[in-house]
């Protein structure tokens, strides 16, 4: 809720979210198509990504944030394989374009929340631009799967953003749990962390860095769900240190105490 400009309560860091619009979600079942085989279909994915898409981010990102990104070359470390890339999660468009700017020329694709391939008008171009929501039910989640080692074994980017919901600008890194960490200690898959940082600059909406971390690798000497444990800490850590680069904070989010009311 925005009770004055430039200020947002909150009451639940994990849960709450501040995108705009309400979507009506489309149930993800084992009919889900997340491999597309159709050529025409695998053609215009390529056109929109590579030739209308990537031209069109990099002039957003760069001419209403004047993007920066720190420490790209560590990206060279897995140029000859799959990896997966953690990100805060603090934009609505420019979310869903950072994967594919940063990792370049690596395709991208982003774990997201279903109601990404839900909205009328974009869910096809969402798919086409590398979105794969999270399966709604088991024999889904056999499909979703298959869905991302595929996408590493062909030495892809699978993106995820472990912080879930929208909170734009917001520069601090709110807390995650290891549970987005099982795909990479699954497939045992290098990780890299890209921090969206806010820096002041010469306009009124603040520049933007992001720093490129890693790559972090799962212990494979250890139980799984330590391993995840023991990857997410490393990644959040680093994530939490970057952030304190941020020097503006163009939203300032206040957390509501219990039974209070801002309107």
């Amino acid at each position: 809720m925005v009770n004055e400009k430039n200020v947002i309560y909150y009451n639940d860091e994990a849960n709450d979210d501040f995108a705009n619009g309400k979507i009506e979600t489309v149930k993800i079942d084992q009919n889900y198509k997340y491999i597309r085989k159709n050529p025409i279909w695998n053609i215009s994915a390529f056109i929109l990504y590579r030739i209308i898409a990537m031209p069109i981010a990099f002039i957003y990102a760069k001419l209403k944030f004047k993007m920066k990104i720190v420490n790209k070359e560590k990206l060279k470390k897995c140029k000859d394989k799959g990896y997966f890339v953690y990100i805060n999660h603090t934009q609505e468009i420019l979310d869903t374009l950072l994967p594919t700017l940063v990792g370049f020329p690596k395709r991208a694709y982003i774990i997201t929340h279903p109601n990404n391939v839900s909205i009328k008008g974009l869910k096809i171009a969402n798919k086409m631009l590398g979105a794969m929501p999270l399966p709604g039910d088991i024999k889904s989640s056999k499909n979703f799967l298959d869905a991302i080692k595929n996408k590493i074994d062909k030495k892809n980017l699978v993106a995820i953003y472990p912080e879930a919901h929208v909170w734009p600008f917001y520069t601090k890194i709110r807390s995650f749990g290891k549970e987005a960490f099982r795909y990479p200690v699954k497939f045992n898959t290098p990780v890299y962390s890209f921090t969206v940082t806010y820096k002041k600059g010469k306009r009124k909406l603040p520049d933007i860095d992001i720093y490129v971390d890693g790559p972090f690798y799962p212990n494979k000497e250890i139980e799984l769900k330590k391993a995840e444990e023991e990857l997410r800490n490393a990644v959040y850590d680093k994530m939490v240190e970057r952030s304190k680069n941020s020097n503006i904070e163009y939203i300032k989010y206040i957390k509501q105490n219990k039974g209070e009311n801002n309107d």
